[in-house]
This record gives structure tokens, C-alpha cells and sequence, in this order.
């Protein structure tokens, strides 16, 4: 028997909640092909209805609709054996047909050639291809980026998880506790399919019964975020952005730095500075002084500040946001000072001498290092004597 998340998907477009924007996109790009991108990619959270939204599209076109998943697809070799054959097969009755990869960003990168065949096959093919992503813009994927048009799907409200759940009890013929059904919606973070699975194990409770349901705690990575504060219209959840982000508020900062100037310009540029100036002030008074209260103050002005120097209009179109530099620079001195450090024991470990003390005369005992005879009697390995001759 189907679970509630299966047995109620949608089937048309006129079931899918809240992503009128991707629908048109989706059926533009269907509808055009191949006059524009080759290729489109659904991106977004798990739960949201980007596999859903591509099957509704092709019942509504009368399009046959081939499934692959990128776990099946994870390098050249798997990429030629199962795809290749799906984009040389003409479609049964004279359909149109719809290429659909799912979760394309577990195809591997450039180590595997998985993501560099895809894109070959993209070129070649003649029937247009949908991609789903819950992180589309992961570095491996880059490539891939540059051949496919974005849609982002955007996580459904609150309240438009409850009109659906309580679509399906009407269906279903079973009475929850609207204490219940509010709880689902609300922490499902809009996640519809855990919402739906959630309002199942519920059902089983009865109506008198409050079911309690652990919040999903959604990480996000730093380049939606930046996006959001961004390009978005500037809101209330702002404030909340780097809460979902798995990084250190001064590691965030020094991304927001590095971006700034890539998204803004002029007025708004000088007043986004000025927030990011704000909230260093406040970091320097919480590291000065310890007045861990004045970090909600650098959040806010970390975040809705900077998102409301652009104003209240979106910025739209695609923005290149790259890692902060001074983060390469400190990874760069980080692997040199192992390399250095590394050698150092090997040596003292021959010499009897202590390493600090072989750290501290490095400059003289470089050179006796660069002979290679010393190298051999100390195992330095390649990169280790790349370090020595180098530096």
C-alpha cells in the first residue's frame, strides 16, 4: 500500500502549491526548445516538489517522461551506459519526450568525468532535459550552470501546507486536532513531503491526541544565503539567515565582504559598507569588552542591513559569488606552515633537536635540506621536497 506522500502527489498543475513562476518556466523552456538553454535545472530543498512539478508539466503536455536518477550517473562510464541509449530512443506513440535527471548534483565532477559527459550529452541531445538539485550551485556543478537555465523552487508557507493537509483528511475521512495539523505545517519548514508523512503517523493518533513533531533543523549553504540577503526583497526572516548556515558569524562576514562589490554599486554599495562597518563595531566591542548581548546587534546589521541598503526592489539575474581571498590566503599559509612543520619533526626526529628550535633556524637549515641525499635519509616525501626547494 502507497504511504499518503505517494498516494497524494500531484498529478496536474493545478494541484501544485505556490511555484506559479517555476511552472511557466518550465513549460516555456519545453515549449521553446531548443531555442534556449539546452538543458534546466529545478533547484531546491528536499520536500518542496521539484520531481512532482516536472512529471504534472509533461501529464498536462502529453509527454513522455523518461526517470533516471544521478546515483545512476555518477561518472562517464555509468553516464554513456545509461543515459545515452534514454537520448537516442525515439518516444513511443509519437509523444514528445522529457529527459528527467533527478538529485543531478550527486553526479560526480571533473575526478570522474561525470559532470563533463553530462554536458557533452546535453549538446547532443534532441529532446530537452530537466534536472532536479537540491544545491545547484555546488562548485562541481559549475560547468553545468553554464549550459542550463536556474529555476529555483522556493519552500511552500505554512499556510499552504495546511490547506493541503487538510485536503487529504477530507479524503482520507479523518478528524486531527488542529493543534496537530498547525504544529506539522509550521516546523515541517516547508517541507511538504515530511508535512504529509508527518500528518500520516498522526492520523493513527486520533483526534484527541496532540502530535508532537521535532522541528526540522534545514541547513543551507553560504551561496543561497548570500543570494537571499542579496538579490531578495528584504524581510523580517533576513534576520534568521545565518542561523541555517553550518560557518562562524566572521567567516560569514568575510564572504558578505568579498560579494558586496559583485551585487552593488554606487549608493547602495556605500550603504551596504556602512552596515558592514555597523556590525564590526559591535564585534569589536564583544571581543573587547565581552558583551555578548551586542551579537544580536551584529547579526542585524550583518543581514537586514545590508539586504535593505539595496532598497526594496529585487535584483535579479545571475551573480558569480566567490570564496573570500583572505580565507584562500589563510588555507594557503595553514598548508604551508604543515608542510614546514612536517619536515621540521622528520628532522628532528634524525637529529635529536628539538623541532621549535628547527622552525626557528629554518632559513639556514633549508639549505641543508635542498641536498638529496638528506632528503632520502629523512623520507621526504614530493611535496615536502617541493616545499624545501621552493621556500
Amino acid at each position: 500500500m502507497k504511504n499518503w506522500s505517494e498516494l497524494y502527489r500531484p498529478e496536474k498543475i493545478e494541484d501544485i502549491v505556490e511555484q506559479d513562476e517555476a511552472v511557466e518556466k518550465l513549460k516555456d523552456y519545453i515549449d521553446k526548445f531548443p531555442s534556449k538553454k539546452k538543458a534546466i535545472i529545478l533547484n531546491g530543498p528536499p520536500g518542496v516538489g521539484k520531481t512532482t512539478l516536472v512529471h504534472a508539466v509533461a501529464n498536462e503536455m502529453d509527454s513522455e517522461i523518461f526517470e533516471l536518477n544521478a546515483s545512476d550517473l555518477r561518472n562517464k562510464s555509468s553516464m554513456n551506459e545509461k543515459l545515452k541509449p534514454v537520448l537516442e530512443q525515439k518516444p513511443l506513440f509519437e509523444k514528445n519526450k522529457i529527459i528527467l535527471i533527478d538529485e543531478v548534483d550527486g553526479i560526480s565532477g571533473t575526478d570522474r568525468g561525470g559532470v563533463g559527459e553530462l554536458i557533452s550529452l546535453i549538446d547532443e541531445s534532441k529532446y530537452p532535459i530537466v534536472c532536479t538539485a537540491n544545491d545547484s550551485w555546488s562548485q562541481k556543478l559549475s560547468p553545468l550552470r553554464k549550459k542550463c537555465e536556474i529555476v529555483e523552487l522556493k519552500e511552500i508557507s505554512p499556510s499552504g501546507i495546511k490547506k493541503i493537509l487538510i485536503k487529504i483528511l477530507e479524503k482520507e475521512k479523518i478528524k486531527l486536532n488542529p493543534s496537530s495539523i498547525n504544529k506539522i505545517s509550521i516546523k515541517a519548514n516547508g517541507d511538504l513531503r515530511s508535512a504529509i508523512n508527518d500528518l500520516e503517523a498522526a492520523s493513527k493518533l486520533g483526534e484527541d491526541v496532540v502530535f508532537e513533531v521535532d522541528e526540522r533543523n534545514k541547513k543551507t549553504d553560504i551561496f543561497k544565503t548570500l543570494r537571499h540577503i542579496f538579490q531578495d526583497k528584504v524581510d523580517a526572516e533576513m534576520l534568521s539567515s545565518f542561523d541555517k548556515v553550518d560557518m562562524p558569524l566572521d567567516e560569514i562576514t568575510l564572504w558578505i565582504e568579498e560579494n558586496i562589490p559583485k551585487v552593488y554599486s554606487g549608493k547602495e554599495l556605500v550603504n551596504a559598507c556602512k552596515r558592514l562597518c555597523d556590525a564590526d563595531l559591535f564585534k569589536g566591542r564583544i571581543y573587547k569588552q565581552q558583551y555578548w548581548r551586542f551579537l544580536v546587534y551584529e547579526n542585524i546589521f550583518s543581514s537586514y542591513g545590508i539586504s535593505e541598503a539595496k532598497g526594496e526592489k529585487e535584483k535579479k539575474g545571475f551573480y558569480k559569488y566567490t570564496k573570500p581571498g583572505r580565507i584562500l590566503k589563510i588555507w594557503l599559509s595553514n598548508q604551508k606552515y604543515a608542510k614546514k612543520k612536517s619536515i621540521a619533526i622528520k628532522y628532528s626526529q634524525k637529529t635529536h633537536v628539538g623541532y621549535k628550535r628547527i622552525m626557528r633556524e629554518w632559513n639556514e637549515i633549508r639549505n641543508i635540506l635542498k641536498n638529496p641525499a638528506i632528503q632520502k635519509q629523512l623520507k621526504l616525501d614530493a611535496d615536502e621536497i617541493g616545499y624545501v626547494m621552493k621556500y
